[in-house]
């Protein structure tokens, strides 16, 4: 295709059939570097699930390429390894990497219904951690999608008994989740689906700070002043120290007072009155058709019941 991601086999697999699918987990053997041949990062027994983005986009596009025991050598751009932000301290922004890739096994991913409490909660908290990767790479596509996966770890029906704790534990990485979601939307100006990621966690916790402060953020991007104001107030009034709430109430207080003064104003010219309020409207500022409506219903009355005079008039003759 583009150049950008490029695999060569180096020792061929046992066929295209011992290939893995997506939504397997894969065990690969992992030799990670630079360009100029410095290694930053080897891992004898890497698992992953395959197609949820756990690792480098690099392996995990490839990774569906692979036939069991084949050994291969996986050029990348830094777009499908760490992007412009890099990983410090050991590889630089914008680098490629070259990546020395076995497969060693796949198998089907555990069924999420016989997951114990504290399965589900690790799964769940690894697939949120890939999101705030992705986040702070400033991919948010990619972030969503491991907050959904993640969401729908701890949302799966269960055969088996939680602990209390464990139930308190998965509702506390759930709100996080639905926060950070709402955050990445925001990003990319989804602003619905930001404000329902918003209001499932103030479902859970109607206290929640930073869920209160996003919800009002995306009312005042849909241009929502009148609603997104109070919500900010009652951010603020939990954590009155709170500078960016603080920023964020006083710039959305202004841009209303200017919406109200551009609606009066409209209003105004609506009603035929363009002139400041209190201010005398000058003759010449009429319009001409501008008659006040007590000479229109003289008139009118006028011109009926000169209609009715002859209506009387031809009857008689």
């Amino acid at each position: 295709g583009s150049g950008l991601l490029k695999k060569k086999t180096l020792v061929p697999g046992q066929g295209v059939d011992t290939r893995p699918r997506k939504g397997q987990d894969v065990t690969v053997r992992l030799k990670a570097a630079l360009e100029d041949g410095s290694v930053v990062e080897e891992n004898p027994a890497l698992t992953f699930t395959l197609g949820d983005c756990d690792v480098l986009q690099a392996l995990d596009l490839c990774g569906q390429l692979l036939e069991m025991g084949e050994t291969a050598l996986i050029v990348s751009d830094a777009k499908y390894c760490y992007g412009a932000q890099g990983r410090s301290p050991d590889i630089p922004p914008n680098a490629a990497l070259t990546l020395e890739v076995e497969l060693l096994a796949a198998r089907d991913a555990p069924d999420l219904e016989l997951l114990s409490g504290k399965e589900k909660i690790e799964l769940a908290n690894r697939k949120r951690e890939r999101g705030n990767f992705f986040y702070q790479q400033a991919d948010y596509v990619l972030a969503i999608n491991s907050y959904d996966i993640a969401l729908k770890v701890i949302g799966s029906s269960s055969k088996v008994d939680f602990s209390p704790d464990e139930e308190a534990e998965l509702l506390d990485v759930k709100v996080k989740c639905l926060n950070n979601l709402a955050a990445s939307q925001l990003k990319l100006d989804h602003y619905e689906a930001a404000l329902k990621s918003c209001n499932l966690v103030l479902e859970h916790q109607p206290g929640n700070i930073k869920a209160l402060f996003r919800k009002g953020k995306v009312l005042a991007q849909q241009g929502e002043y009148r609603e997104a104001i109070p919500i900010l107030k009652a951010a603020l009034k939990l954590e009155p120290s709170n500078k960016t709430i603080h920023a964020e109430l006083s710039k959305l207080v202004k841009k209303h007072a200017d919406q109200k003064n551009v609606e009066t104003e409209m209003y105004r010219k609506m009603l035929g009155n363009p002139s400041a309020p209190g201010t005398p409207g000058k003759c010449k500022d009429k319009l001409p058709w501008s008659i006040p409506w007590k000479w229109l219903f003289g008139a009118t009355a006028i011109a009926l019941g000169g209609v009715a005079l002859s209506v009387v008039i031809a009857a008689r003759n």
